[in-house]
This record gives structure tokens, C-alpha cells and sequence, in this order.
């Protein structure tokens, strides 16, 4: 079985990492984020409601995956951790304006988050180079 290096990509235009993580790794054909919280990589501030949060969050998002050429269209895994499972229909009319069908496949858990209401990663797969 060959592996393929894995390789790291950065951005100042999301949060950076707290710890020894990296924002976005490339290995074997995919494209893993960390998962993101709803800071604004500017100003560090976090939005109030769980809609704006996610907004936030999915910015984030898009900005590692850009810096890889990578777009929301090619996420093919989410996996959410909302602070309140009671919050999910707000949550999910914020997530549904950044992605269109075929939808990627969605964990959706409840978890104890500090001092933020919605955490999202994603898997990607890269398109082969041609």
C-alpha cells in the first residue's frame, strides 16, 4: 500500500490554531479540516446567535479551503457539534446557504463547547490532476 505524504495548509484568513493542530491537511485524495469555531480571524469577536455563529464558521471553512483551491462544492463530509441539539433548525437554515446538491454527508452531534455554540470540520476530496 503506497501513502502519499500528507500536507499542511495555512491561512490568516481563518482562526488560527490553539494548540499543536493544523487548519487543513491533504492526504490520499482528500482534504481534512480542523474544526472551526465562529471567531472572525480579524477581530477574534463571535457572533451571538447559532445562525451567525455557523455563518461564521462556514467563512471559515471556506477560507482553508480556498487557500488548497478547494470549494464548499467539494466537501463530501461535515461533522457539527452544536452546543444545544435545540438550536438545529436555526443552525441548519444558516449551513443550507453554503452548500447545494449533492448535499455532503452530516454528523450532527450535542456537545459541551467552551464559550461557543457551533463547531464544524469537513472532509473534501481533491479533484485529480490532470
Amino acid at each position: 500500500m503506497n501513502f502519499t505524504p500528507k500536507t499542511a495548509f495555512r491561512t490568516t484568513n481563518a482562526p488560527q490554531p490553539a494548540g499543536p493542530y493544523s487548519q487543513g491537511i491533504e492526504a490520499n485524495g482528500f482534504f481534512y479540516t480542523a474544526g472551526f469555531g465562529p471567531q472572525d480571524p480579524a477581530t477574534g469577536a463571535v457572533p451571538d446567535s447559532v445562525g451567525e455563529q455557523t455563518r461564521q464558521v462556514l467563512r471559515n471553512v471556506q477560507a482553508i479551503l480556498k487557500e488548497r483551491g478547494l470549494t464548499m462544492d467539494h466537501c463530501v463530509k461535515t461533522t457539527v457539534h452544536l452546543a444545544d441539539l435545540a438550536d438545529f433548525a436555526e443552525f441548519n437554515d444558516a449551513y443550507q446557504e453554503f452548500f447545494s446538491e449533492p448535499y455532503p454527508v452530516r454528523t450532527t452531534v450535542g456537545s459541551q463547547l467552551a464559550g461557543i455554540l457551533v463547531e464544524i470540520d469537513v472532509v473534501a476530496a481533491v479533484p485529480e490532476s490532470k
